[in-house]
């Protein structure tokens, strides 16, 4: 199968492009450092037109919720607008069916009564990137009723693993504790742990876009996710078992958010019946992979993509 990756240097798209590769894939991955830009329409259509894939995977985007809140306007841009352009791009090249990545923070503020969700739960989204991601959704479903073209949403909850920017929690949390390592500290700053999520490796998720894109029902949004919660704490602490010496964990009042959905938990029914998948790492081996790589990437002092 011809496939096309867009964000294909990001975290994400790195996993999901090595694994279409083993899966026999021909991949096309483009970025933004190298075009072309999703912002802009005409350069999405040409590289469409030229390299006619069947499917496209759409990750590109902004990914950082707590950025989204210094930065709406540019969110909005990158991943309303940006979606809206790959789907036009992609009705207008031929291309059979776009699997357009959205988010499980659109789901926003829930009570426990709510939980799991199911992809009928209401949209409460709770900062910018929540909203930019639900319009990207509800353009989605737009294109599918109102001009018939073949796209899949799929909401991803919390991912991790190996390669992560430490942007994100996990992999901050991994590289200030082997820095404190190497300084000989005792603690690292910290922001609000009290939040419990849904998280899955990233490697379980890439293989999801892939079975959706063979097997998923056009039109569908699909929830990847594990189906159980985990406190950030727990995230925290498991993390710090891998570090070479006791550190403890102290909370820093600047990394705190203005809003943070206190639970998310998924159900991915829709997602395993229609396509089999089932998440198959450990989370502790997702987290020991992610220790690992940071320790590597921290001697080299180089940092990951989103």
């Amino acid at each position: 199968m011809r496939v096309l990756v867009t964000g294909a240097h990001g975290f994400v798209g790195r996993h999901l492009v090595e694994h279409l590769e083993a899966v026999g894939d021909e991949v096309i991955g483009i970025d933004r450092a190298e075009g072309p830009d999703i912002r802009q329409l005409d350069e999405l259509i040409d590289s469409f037109g030229e390299h006619r894939p069947a499917v496209v995977f759409h990750l590109a985007g902004q990914a950082d919720v707590a950025a989204s809140w210094s930065t709406p306007h540019e969110t909005y841009r990158a991943n309303t607008e940006g979606t809206l352009n790959v789907l036009t791009a992609a009705r207008q090249t031929g291309v059979d069916r776009v699997i357009a990545t959205t988010s499980a923070d659109v789901y926003g503020l829930v009570s426990p009564d709510e939980l799991p969700l199911a992809e009928s739960a209401p949209f409460r989204p709770a900062s910018p990137y929540a909203a930019s991601k639900a319009a990207a959704d509800l353009i989605g479903l737009q294109a599918h009723l109102g001009y018939g073209q073949d796209v899949i949403r799929a909401r991803a909850f919390n991912h991790l693993g190996p390669g992560q920017s430490d942007r994100f929690l996990a992999a901050a949390i991994a590289r200030r504790a082997i820095a404190a390592e190497r300084a000989g500290e005792a603690t690292i700053p910290v922001g609000d742990l009290s939040a419990r999520r849904d998280f899955t490796d990233v490697r379980d998720v890439v293989r999801a876009y892939r079975l959706l894109a063979r097997d998923g029902r056009a039109g569908e949004a699909y929830n990847v996710c594990s189906g159980t919660d985990v406190s950030v704490l727990d995230i925290a602490q498991r993390l710090l078992a891998f570090a070479d010496r006791p550190i403890e964990l102290r909370v820093d009042p600047s990394l705190l958010r203005p809003i943070d959905l206190p639970i998310l938990r998924g159900d991915a029914t829709k997602l395993r019946t229609d396509t089999g998948w089932q998440p198959v790492i450990p989370l502790d081996d997702t987290l020991h992979d992610l220790f690992q790589e940071m320790r590597k990437r921290v001697a080299g002092d180089t940092n990951g993509d989103t």
